[in-house]
């Protein structure tokens, strides 16, 4: 089961530093530049949810510290990823679709047209928000709100087309990131680097692959025969898709229908991996390193309210402010609205007067 609520509050040992420390009193990691020297993940069990608690020991500020790129955060300990290990098959197809896409991108200024740019729009908004957004991420991942199962798998099919990996993989791999998120173990933190955390851990699968413990929600995907299906044919759908936009535009249709609307989407979704967790605005004291940043709540539909995500895991809101701009909200809103979607979750006074504590930074 997907984390639902941060971790709680604990008795503090006298060497080690929590990083909800002090209530209304911000994280060291967000106020002061130190080390961190080490740090270790608990998992703990409450009832049916497991809980991570992240532990970190640091040390004074040193000569030896290592800002991150576009980050109030101190490197922890650079993770090499592209020498000093073997690349599995996998890890190379990734690299070469990767680099695939981006040479098509070079193609975008000698083959534009107003046809293939709203193509490209129309494509984004139905993979991005429809396809990872408000399947993947916040009905698959995190259930926050039900609806019928030929909606689920119609949604989920346009996620597919993202080229984000199928919807059993990504889940479990964001489920990792909020279990062990920030410490040694999440699968892309930025305390190991800028760039490993943009784009470099997408080709160190091995490291994901021994990570252990796959939550009920896994288990129940693995059950449904149309996960089971989209994973073992994945890489042929998008390639279906690509002949589809080729027959009907040629091949300025390939570009900007394919490259430029996944090259686009890998971006975004990678900079708020990187940039959302030690960039931006901390509206909540979390047990993370998780910021708001305003531009990428707008063009990553709702997304880049991280820091608000991160408090209150279990909602289908992240702009929890009116100002806010959440198109995912939105829709989910319009869905619920129309009783096709049910049980929409969001916080209500009670969470929030109880759970959190704004923060001043």
């Amino acid at each position: 089961m997907a984390l639902l609520r941060p971790p709680p509050t604990i008795t503090f040992h006298p060497t080690l530093h929590h990083r909800n420390r002090l209530p209304r009193s911000p994280s060291h990691l967000y106020t002061e530049r130190r080390k961190v020297i080490k740090s270790r993940t608990s998992t703990l069990k409450s009832g049916d949810r497991l809980q991570a608690l992240q532990i970190v020991n640091v040390e004074s500020d040193s000569d030896r510290e290592e800002g991150i790129l576009m980050s109030e955060v101190v490197e922890e300990q650079p993770r090499e990823v592209c020498t000093g290990r073997k690349w599995n098959a996998l890890d190379v197809t990734k690299a070469e679709v990767v680099a695939a896409l981006h040479l098509l991108c070079v193609f975008a200024p000698f083959t534009f047209s107003w046809r293939a740019l709203w193509l490209s729009f129309g494509l984004y908004m139905v993979t991005g928000l429809l396809g990872i957004t408000l399947s993947f991420h916040r009905h698959l991942s995190h259930k926050s709100f039900k609806i019928p199962k030929w909606l689920e798998y119609t949604f989920a099919y346009c996620g597919v087309h993202a080229l984000q990996g199928d919807p059993i993989d990504w889940v479990r791999t964001h489920w990792y990131h909020h279990q062990y998120c920030d410490s040694e173990r999440d699968p892309h933190t930025p305390t190991q680097g800028f760039w490993f955390s943009y784009i470099l851990w997408l080709f160190d699968t091995e490291k994901i692959a021994n990570m252990s413990g796959d939550p009920n929600i896994i288990e129940e995907m693995e059950k449904q025969p149309f996960y089971k299906f989209l994973r073992k044919t994945y890489i042929l759908h998008p390639i279906a898709l690509g002949l589809l936009l080729y027959a009907l535009g040629g091949f300025p249709f390939i570009v900007w229908g394919v490259g430029v609307r996944t090259v686009c989407l890998y971006h975004m979704t990678w900079v708020l991996n990187a940039v959302c967790h030690g960039l931006g605005h901390r509206t909540w004291v979390t047990s993370d390193l998780s910021r708001n940043i305003w531009w990428l709540g707008v063009f990553l539909f709702g997304e880049g309210w991280h820091n608000n995500h991160h408090a209150f895991q279990y909602s289908a809101k992240f702009g929890l402010e009116w100002w806010q701009i959440d198109m995912t909200w939105y829709v989910i809103r319009l869905l619920e609205t129309i009783k096709v979607a049910t049980d929409v979750k969001q916080p209500n006074q009670i969470d929030i007067q109880r759970k959190i504590v704004p923060s001043k930074t």
